[in-house]
């Protein structure tokens, strides 16, 4: 089954209409994003709460780690660099930190609120090898700035 990016941009947007809780929407759009595609096995949100260091938000899929610096693995690297790591080969990636040992491929994008801060993370694992497209990247991007960061 693979995600119908259409319906879940609409499905979210309901869905969220006209909250303004981070956590509330955070776990929103884990959950739905999570349901949508049988390659995402993990999916949840790392939310900056210091200086450099971001801690497990909302998720949908086995436990996660409680935090990550922004200078380690895939999802420090989106924080630090705020752009999106699209990662084919988990093994590949210099300093990828296995929180759990089936992930194979993951997709970090940096989500931003409406002022521009950087508010988190959102990963995405899969179990399999390059499970992730430039497309994947698009279209999420494209829903969290609709739902953090509305125009």
């Amino acid at each position: 089954m693979q995600v119908d990016y259409e319906t879940l941009a609409k499905t979210i947007a309901a869905l969220t209409e006209g909250e303004t809780d981070e956590v509330a929407l955070m776990a929103t759009v884990a959950c739905e994003v999570h349901h949508s595609d049988e390659r995402f096995d993990w999916t949840g949100f790392y939310r900056v709460v210091a200086p450099e260091l971001l801690k497990i938000g909302p998720y949908q899929g086995g436990h996660g780690c409680l935090q990550i610096p922004f200078s380690r693995g895939v999802c420090g690297a989106a924080a630090r660099t705020g752009e999106v790591q699209l990662v084919a080969d988990v093994e590949a990636f210099p300093g990828h930190i296995a929180c759990a040992s089936s992930t194979r491929s993951e997709l970090v994008l940096p989500v931003w609120n409406g002022d521009g801060a950087l508010i988190g993370v959102f990963d995405i694992d899969s179990d399999q090898p390059e499970a992730f497209t430039g497309d994947d990247a698009e279209q999420i991007t494209a829903i969290l700035k609709r739902v953090f960061a509305p125009s």
